[in-house]
This record gives structure tokens, C-alpha cells and sequence, in this order.
């Protein structure tokens, strides 16, 4: 029994976490609770990945530790060549560390998921001056949501007090809830894969293709200019509001404190442009209210949120069709290495290809698998199950390295699919993961749940 082999992937999993966190995220202007609250949401998500088969290795060592003291008076056990012998996996642990581990990991998931995040996500967007203006709001804003599922689970635990012959505890109560909220994830996670085992080989495919990727840069770039545009115009109309408003907050004003914390959430070049632009003519700014301020607030927080996703987004589209239009001029012009290309920049676009398409194939052939295997999960004689024959012959073999590493792609290609679906989907545009530190609090939060 070693515990080396999963406290060390207990910590490299940490450090990716980590480290993708402080690739997309910006530990130094970013809160500290969502920096934190985000980095156990990432941690955990990769935990799932790459501890879940040492698991089922574990779980196969004791399924052949049960068949054999089931068919043997020997309850000895031995790493020799006897035919009735099991061999103990390389990655074992004792039994009870695993269990910990998962209850740990669940319900820390699932008090981040239904409760933590989506406060921390309207607590971020709140308006208010104050925590407790900003907790009363998230509250509210979040009420329609729980209120939702206080409904469903009131009508649920009614029926279940009514039907005959059902006792009811506080464990069948917590298994009840923990298993709707698991159909709840499993209803998602079909949805995201009917799409996903389709849609990534096929965009591998195509993206080998660098005329087809350039014409969808462009037309990604015609869409996201198109927004870039009307994110800077909701930013000047905001400003204008804002620079109204400070005509009628002088510095002795008993709201200018609330100004000030309005007027610190804007970069210095657009206070700098808002200081410069001359005020509308017949503009004559209401008396301002807290409550006037609060919503202005709000309004500068949304404003400024999409128009540095815009600009994020921008860059990064850029960027990309900058490289397509150079492998698209290289390969419309020339077949081959000269001396104008280098070998080098000739391999690297070809090389770039043949992978892409190499990816594509071994995804479309995974996805096909995955289907298959879904599709005759509870055939149980004879396996039809791809997985399952593959984990059958390691199994018969004790080869547990290999049920981990089938296990870790698997998994590791339906979380890939799963989370590519939820970022392509047109109503949470809103959200998005740029590097170099150019993602905003709300998405962090978003991607976290």
C-alpha cells in the first residue's frame, strides 16, 4: 500500500489547476475569495480526471480480491505467478482513502455549484456600496433561482411523505437530493456530448484546412467587430450618464464617496476621455439619488465587463488571423520548401496539418467508441462495450496501468467535449477565457461552476 503515486498526482493536479488560473485569471486585481473559490472549483474538476482511475484500478483489485475469497478457503494473497493470486496495483491505497476523497470532492462541488459561486457571480455584478448591499442584492437576484428548486424539492418531499410504506430519514432525504441534483448533471452532460462527439473531430477536420479557417476568422471577425462596436457605444452612453452625474456631486456631497468608488472602477484612459468630451447640450442631470447611484453602478460594471471581453476576444481573433493569412499565402503560393521559405516554416504549417487531421481521426474514432459503448451498456453477455472489453482483457492480464491511462483519455475527452460545447453556445456568449490574465471575475466564476 503506497500513497506515493496519488499524493503525487493529488499535487501535479494542484499545480495545473494553478497554473491555468494564473494564465487566464489575474491573481493580483482579482479578489482573493474568487481567486481561491475558482482555484477549488478548477482543482477538483481535474481531480475527477486523474485520480478517478486510480480508483477503478483499486475497484478491479477488489473485485478480484472478492472473486477469489469467494471460490478459495485461502484468504492469503500473493504478488506471485499462482493462477489464483491477484495482484495488488501499483497505485493501491487502502480502501477507505478514496471514499474520503470522493465525499470531500462531491460536496464541496456541490456547495460551490448551488450555492457559493452563483452568490459570488451576482455579488460581483451587484451594484451596492457595501457587503451588505451587495449580499442583500445577490440574494435577490438568486431568488427566482432557489425558489425554483425549493418548489421542486417541496413537491417532491410531499409525495414522498404521502406514498404508503416509505420511511423517510435524513439519509434517504440527503440521497434523494444528491440524486436529483446527479440527474440534473447527467441530463446536462447528455446534452453538451450529443453535440460535442460530433462537433470536435469535425472541427479538428476542417480546422486543417487553413482557406476554410481563414474565411471563418473573417466571419468571426465581421460578428465580433460588430459587437466591439456596440460594447464602445455602451461604454460612451454610460459615460455620458456618469459625467452628468458629477456635475451635481461635488466634493462635499454626501454621495461623492460612492462616486469616487464608481469613478475608481474606470481605466485611467477612459477617465482621462470622459474628461475631455464636452457635455451634451440641454443636458440636465436629475438629482441623484444612492439608489440612482447603484444602478449607474451596475450599469458601468456590465458596460465595462463586455467591452474588455470585446477587446479580449479581439486580440486573440488577431492574432489567429494573422497566422491563417500567412499559411494561407505560403500554401496558395508554394508546395514546397525554396528559398523564400525556409524548411522549417514549410514542416511547421504541414506538420500543423497532418496533426490537426491526425486528431481528428483518433477523436471521431473515440467519439464512435463512446457512442457504441453507451448504446450497449447493460449488454452484459456477451461485452459488446469497446471500454469494457479493453478493461476486461487488463483486467485478466493485471495490467493496471493500462485501465488508467483508458480511463484518464476517456474521461479526459468527455470533460474536453463537455466544456467546448458550454463556451460555443450562443446564450453565454457573455462568458469566455482569454489568456495573458484577460479574464474577467464573472467568466472565472462561470467556468467554475
Amino acid at each position: 500500500m503506497a500513497l506515493g503515486p496519488l499524493l503525487a498526482e493529488v499535487v501535479v493536479t494542484f499545480v495545473l489547476a494553478a497554473c491555468l488560473l494564473f494564465r487566464y485569471g489575474n491573481w493580483f486585481k482579482h479578489h482573493v475569495i474568487v481567486t481561491a473559490s475558482v482555484l477549488v472549483a478548477w482543482y477538483f474538476s481535474f481531480l475527477i480526471i486523474f485520480v478517478l482511475p486510480l480508483d477503478v484500478s483499486s475497484t478491479v483489485y477488489r473485485q478480484c480480491m472478492q472473486s477469489l475469497n469467494a471460490t478459495s478457503e485461502q484468504a492469503a494473497v500473493t504478488n506471485g505467478s499462482d493462477g489464483r493470486s491477484c495482484q495488488v496495483p501499483w497505485s493501491y491505497v487502502p480502501d477507505e482513502v478514496f471514499p474520503d476523497l470522493w465525499r470531500v470532492v462531491y460536496w464541496t462541488s456541490q456547495c460551490l455549484t448551488w450555492l457559493i459561486l452563483p452568490l459570488m457571480q451576482s455579488y460581483t455584478k451587484a451594484g451596492d456600496f457595501s457587503v451588505k448591499g451587495k449580499l442583500r442584492s445577490a440574494l435577490i437576484d438568486n431568488a427566482i433561482y432557489y425558489s425554483t428548486y425549493l418548489f421542486i424539492c417541496c413537491v417532491l418531499f410531499v409525495y414522498i411523505i404521502l406514498k404508503p410504506g416509505l420511511d423517510v430519514d435524513g439519509g434517504k432525504l440527503k440521497a434523494i437530493a444528491s440524486s436529483a441534483s446527479n440527474t440534473w448533471g447527467l441530463f446536462l452532460l447528455v446534452l453538451l456530448l450529443g453535440h460535442a462527439l460530433v462537433e470536435v473531430p469535425r472541427s479538428l477536420w476542417r480546422a486543417s484546412s487553413y482557406n476554410y479557417s481563414l474565411n471563418k476568422a473573417y466571419f468571426r471577425t465581421a460578428k465580433l467587430s460588430s459587437e466591439r462596436s456596440e460594447a464602445e457605444e455602451a461604454v460612451d452612453d454610460v459615460l455620458e450618464h456618469l459625467q452628468s452625474v458629477t456635475l451635481s456631486i461635488g466634493p462635499g456631497h454626501y454621495l461623492h464617496r460612492h462616486l469616487e468608488t464608481i469613478m475608481q472602477k474606470i481605466p485611467a484612459d477612459i477617465r482621462d476621455r470622459m474628461g475631455r468630451r464636452p457635455l451634451a447640450d440641454g443636458s440636465v442631470p436629475d438629482e441623484p439619488t444612492e439608489k440612482s447611484l447603484v444602478r449607474l453602478h451596475k450599469q458601468v460594471k456590465k458596460a465595462l465587463q463586455m467591452q474588455h471581453r470585446t477587446e479580449a476576444q479581439w486580440v486573440i481573433l488577431m492574432d489567429e488571423v494573422i497566422a491563417l493569412e500567412d499559411a494561407s499565402r505560403f500554401f496558395s503560393n508554394h508546395n514546397r520548401p525554396n528559398a523564400w521559405w525556409p524548411p522549417s516554416q514549410y514542416w511547421y504549417f504541414r506538420g500543423k496539418e497532418y496533426l490537426l487531421k491526425t486528431a481528428a481521426v483518433c477523436a471521431g474514432t473515440l467519439s464512435a467508441a463512446i457512442i457504441w459503448s453507451e448504446l450497449t451498456f447493460f449488454v452484459k453477455d456477451p461485452v459488446l462495450s469497446i471500454f469494457a472489453r479493453i478493461v476486461n482483457l487488463a483486467k485478466s492480464n493485471y495490467d493496471y496501468f493500462t485501465i488508467e491511462l483508458i480511463s484518464t483519455l476517456v474521461i479526459a475527452y468527455l470533460c474536453f467535449c463537455a466544456y467546448s460545447t458550454v463556451f460555443k453556445v450562443r446564450v453565454l456568449n457573455f462568458y469566455y477565457l482569454a489568456g495573458h490574465h484577460g479574464t474577467d471575475e464573472y467568466s472565472l466564476i462561470f467556468s467554475g461552476m
